[in-house]
């Protein structure tokens, strides 16, 4: 008897008739002698529905109230999915985050888990249960619901499975596996039989968005053997683990994030340390910067431009602006009609070369690159956000037909 751990997406319970066909994709799994934790996020876009909900209330809503709104999403599939799985003939607990054990730091909306106690899960699955669990969210030491950010119930379920060493992990949405680029965008993207964590991490975060990093750095921490794949489809998925075949690929796949945003400060005193005093004062607002430009100083300035999510860009900007004028700097703008375009591969390691071949391949779709940045498995590039699919479709066509 194997322990499954299975996450279902909002896109495959947006419906009764989804809600049924994850409950069939359970009770198989039960049936063939399975112990199953089932995690499950909110229906379709009904998080959004709730969002704008409170938008119609009050937009400056405190994040504590903020959680008790978005937390209520779970607890709707959660029921619906286990009245499913009563209805085909098997027995089903449903519990919200804190019945599952979740203990979170007390960050609301953007919550992180200290520790699991699975005691009631084990306790269910014993007495023959199918255990259906809400993602996304926990409790406080305040005794508060929090929530655990976008993609949570990726983390949730990863959370699970390492507190109770399950045998796999199965994340399942709405594509059939991790491919070489969304083929939603690339009609001849190839899925990928298996895919390594440290490539698989460094895709979702750049904006691929079949996995939640931070599920992926979590399943990797652990050693979490993770099975990416369809509801719609019983097709086979993409294995991610340690060690992966497709390490002898140049590259595994082409990832875009268009959630970012472009801050350039021009101007700057070529004094030591002035960076590090510009960019803690966006450590402490915890705003995270990736990519970093800095010119050549002359004439004693220099300009300085970094990316940052493109929700955080205008508070990046005022927590600088007052800031860097007091010091010299001559002017600070943000550009939010940017995108990222990254390459990844653990290929890149042994074969040179490959950064080339990407920008070759931005120079014959005439895509003007505004900013770079490499490490030993990737390659990003800062381009015009309307040049964006059509860049990935060149990368791509340039590595795999």
């Amino acid at each position: 008897m194997s322990l499954i751990v299975q996450k279902f997406g909002g896109t495959s319970v947006a419906n009764a008739e989804r809600v049924m066909n994850v409950a069939k994709i359970v009770t198989d799994t039960f049936a063939q002698g399975n112990d199953v934790v089932v995690v499950v996020s909110a229906q379709g876009d009904f998080t959004d529905v709730l969002v704008d909900k409170q938008m119609e209330i009050n937009p400056k809503a405190s994040r504590r109230e903020q959680d008790m709104l978005l937390a209520a999403g779970e607890q709707i599939s959660i029921a619906l999915l286990a009245m499913a799985i009563e209805k085909l003939g098997y027995h089903a607990v449903s519990l919200l985050g804190w019945q599952a054990g979740f203990e979170t730091s007390s960050s609301h909306t953007s919550a992180r888990i200290k520790r699991v106690d699975p005691s009631r899960i084990r306790e269910a699955l014993d007495r023959r249960n199918i255990v259906v669990v809400a993602g996304f969210q926990g409790l406080s030491r305040y005794g508060d619901i929090t929530t655990l950010g976008r993609g949570g119930s990726d983390t949730s379920a990863v959370a699970i499975a390492a507190a109770m060493h399950a045998d796999l992990c199965q994340i399942y949405t709405d594509v059939e596996g991790v491919f070489t680029a969304d083929p939603r965008k690339v009609e001849n993207a190839k899925k990928l039989d298996e895919i390594s964590y440290d490539e698989m991490l460094e895709l979702a975060t750049l904006g691929a968005q079949v996995l939640n990093n931070r599920s992926v750095e979590m399943a990797k921490k652990y050693n979490i053997e993770l099975e990416v794949l369809s509801s719609l489809t019983r097709a086979k998925g993409t294995i991610v683990k340690e060690k992966s075949k497709m390490e002898k690929m140049l590259i595994s796949g082409v990832a875009k994030d268009t959630d970012i945003a472009r801050i350039s400060v021009t101007g700057v005193p070529n004094n030591p340390g002035i960076a590090f005093k510009m960019f803690s004062k966006l450590s402490k607002k915890d705003i995270n910067v990736d990519i970093i430009l800095q010119s050549i100083g002359h004439d004693g300035k220099k300009d300085i431009s970094f990316t940052v999510a493109k929700s955080r860009g205008q508070e990046a900007v005022d927590a600088l602006k007052d800031y860097m004028e007091s010091h010299g700097a001559s002017g600070i703008q943000l550009d939010e009609n940017v995108a990222k375009i990254s390459i990844v591969g653990a290929g890149m390691e042994s074969h040179a070369g490959v950064a080339t071949k990407m920008f070759e391949a931005l120079y014959d779709a005439q895509i003007n690159i505004q900013m770079i940045s490499t490490s030993e498995i990737k390659v990003s590039v800062l381009i015009d956000a309307v040049d964006a699919d059509k860049a990935v479709k060149a990368i791509h066509a340039k590595f795999f037909d």
